[in-house]
């Protein structure tokens, strides 16, 4: 294995559309990292430089003590797992399994002895005689995986390899690439647009967004740290609430914003707000932190009335999806909490639980900054 090293990497196209702008950032040996964001951020001319399958416009890309930039991809000591599985469909399992180590001349025993550890690792030793067209979605793409697998890679780069799986195999797909980089100790890099596979998979996360890295840390420094507005909308579903309005002191903090004073009392935290006072501030609400008032709730919380106008039950909890004041509110609820559709609710959070950005920078506010 290997750990991979990106300096100002840029990719510039003929055009002068920038689809990737200077991403420096270092894959541990044996690290687990995605690359999320939405469709055109960037990640897919990301990994596809990292492949060797984009040129490289700017920067230096190393892979173990190597740079590659100019190495051909079959040199880079590489393996991609593709979206379409990229299986040929006239040979069998086995031959999909082994096709790589064939082309490379190594010897049919080894292959042999390759081909079966592998699929014994991802459950396909009963369909080794088994052509694609035979198999299951899930299946497929653990043939897929198989494939890099034997190659035993330097690094494993996986472009939305579960995005054309039904809900039920993508859980299960989730689980088994966890478990193969636990016992393999491998080097992956991981490109996906779900958010629940890069928290789920994901030892640490790079953001993008237009070409550019917005965030890299791990999954719960992302949820609970955002660094800017975009992360703090992007990761979380249902998305953050969130309030624009001026900040201001009177008995405690006030959020003034166009439709009224919000009081956040003495509970927002001063040490971070004290030097944006007078300023607009956007303040964010997780919805399990956005609850209806029950029994219990601290009375210095700030109370807020929404009408519902969509219940989702999921189970051991219900989605709220509200209209308030300044616009569309979502709250992650127990059951008990369920109102109906067209119904007032009154609504309170903990101001300390709350996340504040900068309305003109869009970046966190964070204790002591200005």
């Amino acid at each position: 294995m290997a750990g991979v090293r990106l300096d100002k990497i840029r990719k510039v196209y003929p055009n002068g559309h920038v689809a990737v702008s200077e991403a420096s950032f270092d894959i541990a040996d044996g690290e687990l990292l995605v690359l999320v964001g939405p469709s055109g951020c960037g990640k897919t001319t990301l990994l596809r430089m990292i492949a060797g399958l984009e040129d490289i416009s700017g920067g230096e890309l190393w892979i173990g003590d190597r740079v590659v930039n100019d190495t051909a991809p079959k040199d880079r000591d590489i393996a991609m797992v593709f979206q379409n599985y990229a299986l040929y469909p006239h040979m069998t399992v086995a031959e999909n399994l082994g096709f790589g180590l064939r082309l490379r001349g190594q010897p049919k025993a080894e292959i042999d002895k390759r081909v079966a550890e592998s699929a014994a690792k991802l459950g396909l030793s009963e369909r080794l005689a088994s052509r694609p067209a035979a198999l299951s979605g899930g299946q497929r793409q653990r043939v897929a995986l198989g494939r890099a697998l034997v190659r035993d890679p330097a690094v494993f780069l996986l472009d939305e390899p579960l995005s054309n799986l039904d809900a039920k195999l993508r859980l299960s797909m989730r689980v088994e690439i966890g478990r193969l980089h636990r016992e393999l100790g491998a080097t992956m890099i991981y490109v996906t647009h779900d958010q629940i596979e890069a928290m789920t998979l994901g030892q640490r996360i790079v953001v993008l967004n237009g070409g550019v890295i917005q965030q890299i840390d791990t999954p719960m420094n992302l949820y609970d740290k955002p660094a800017n507005l975009f992360v703090a909308g992007f990761l979380g579903s249902p998305a953050m609430n969130l309030w624009t309005g001026t900040l201001e002191q009177s008995d405690g903090f006030v959020l003034r914003t166009p439709s009224g004073l919000l009081p956040l009392g003495p509970l927002a935290p001063a040490a971070a707000l004290a030097g944006h006072l007078g300023q607009q501030v956007v303040m964010g609400i997780r919805p399990e932190d956005l609850q209806p008032v029950a029994a219990g709730t601290p009375a210095a919380f700030p109370r807020l009335k929404a009408f519902v106008d969509v219940v989702e039950p999921v189970g051991n909890e219900v989605f709220l999806n509200m209209r308030g004041a300044e616009g569309e509110l979502v709250s992650r609820a127990p059951p008990q909490a369920a109102s109906h559709p067209g119904g007032e609710i009154e609504l309170s959070f903990d101001p300390a639980r709350a996340h504040y950005f900068d309305a003109a920078t869009t970046l966190r506010i964070e204790a002591g900054s200005e």
